[in-house]
C-alpha cells in the first residue's frame, strides 16, 4: 500500500504554482499542502486555548469529571469549600481541597474536605479517582453508604471518614486497597459486621471502627494485621469472646474495646504486649 507522505523538498513557491494550477500532476501537493495547514492551524489552536478549556480535551480530564460528580452530590455548602468547583473557571487541580501528583500530571492523589459542614452522599464516581491515596473528610454530614467503588482505588492510603453519618455495611472490597495504612471511620452509623477480609491489608497501622452499631463478633483473622498499632472498635454491639489471635499484634500501642457485649476472659497474651499505652475493655461483660 502507497503512503501518503508530503514531499518535504517541495518549494512554497512550487506548492503555490500548484494551487493555482489545474495540472493533475500538482493534485497530490495540493492536498499535502492543505493537510499540511490544517495540522497547523489545529495545533496552534490547541496550544493557544486555556488551561479551563484543554482540560476537556484531555484524557485525565475524568478526574474532573469525577470530582463535578462529588459536588453534584453534596445538598449542603455552608462554607462555601465546593465554590471554587468549577469547571470553567480554573483548572480542579487549583481547586480548593484537592492535591495533583507532581510526578503524574493532572492525576488528583488527595482529597481533603475535612470540616467544611459539607452535607450530602458520596459519590460513586470517586472510584474513577485512580490515583487517589488520600481522602479525608471527617467532621461533615456525610450520610448514605460508603461506595464500594472505593475498593477499586488501589493507590488508597488512607481513609478518614470520622464524625459523619455513613450508613450501611462496611465494604467488603476494601481488601483490595492494599497499600492502606489508616482507616478511620469512627463515630458513624456503620451496621453489620466487621469484614473478616481486612486480614490482608499488611500494611494497615490504624483501624478506627468506634462509635457505630457494628454487630457480630470480633474477627479472629484482625490477628493478622502484623502492623497494625491501633486498634479502635469501642462503643459497638460486639458480642462473643476477644480473640486469642488479637495477641498477634504486637506492635499495638492502643487497644479500645469497651463499651460492647464482649463476654468471656481476656486472652492473657495480650497482657504480654510491651507497646500498648492504652488499653480499654470497659463496660462489657468480661470475667477474671
Amino acid at each position: 500500500t502507497k503512503k501518503f507522505v508530503m514531499n518535504i523538498n517541495t518549494t512554497p513557491y512550487n506548492i503555490w504554482q500548484c494551487i493555482l494550477s489545474s495540472e493533475n500532476s500538482c493534485i497530490m501537493a495540493k492536498w499535502s499542502f492543505m493537510l499540511y495547514t490544517a495540522l497547523a492551524w489545529w495545533w496552534w489552536y490547541l496550544s493557544t486555548s486555556t488551561p479551563a478549556a484543554t482540560c476537556f480535551e484531555n484524557q485525565t480530564w475524568s478526574d474532573g469529571v469525577a470530582l463535578m460528580a462529588f459536588k453534584a452530590a453534596i445538598d449542603q455548602d455552608p462554607f462555601g469549600a465546593l465554590s471554587s468547583w468549577n469547571d470553567t473557571l480554573m483548572h480542579y487541580c487549583e481547586w480548593k481541597g484537592i492535591v495533583c501528583s507532581r510526578r503524574h500530571r493532572d492525576r488528583v492523589v488527595a482529597l481533603d474536605l475535612r470540616s467544611q459542614g459539607l452535607v450530602g452522599s458520596l459519590s460513586p464516581h470517586i472510584g474513577n479517582l485512580s490515583f487517589l491515596q488520600r481522602i479525608t473528610l471527617q467532621n461533615n454530614t456525610f450520610h448514605g453508604a460508603i461506595p464500594l467503588e472505593l475498593g477499586r482505588l488501589f493507590r488508597l492510603q488512607i481513609i478518614e471518614f470520622s464524625n459523619n453519618s455513613f450508613s450501611g455495611e462496611i465494604p467488603n472490597n476494601l481488601s483490595r486497597c492494599s497499600n492502606l495504612n489508616y482507616i478511620n471511620l469512627i463515630d458513624n452509623r456503620l451496621t453489620g459486621n466487621i469484614p473478616a477480609s481486612l486480614d490482608t491489608l499488611s500494611k494497615l497501622e490504624a483501624l478506627g471502627l468506634a462509635g457505630n452499631p457494628l454487630s457480630g463478633s470480633i474477627p479472629p483473622s484482625l490477628g493478622n494485621l502484623s502492623s497494625l498499632s491501633k486498634l479502635s472498635l469501642a462503643a459497638n454491639a460486639l458480642q462473643g469472646e476477644i480473640p486469642e489471635e488479637l495477641s498477634r499484634l504486637q506492635s499495638l500501642t492502643l487497644f479500645e474495646l469497651g463499651e460492647n457485649n464482649l463476654s468471656g476472659k481476656i486472652p492473657l497474651g495480650l497482657f504480654n504486649i510491651s507497646t500498648i499505652h492504652t488499653f480499654s475493655v470497659k463496660i462489657n461483660q468480661l470475667q477474671g
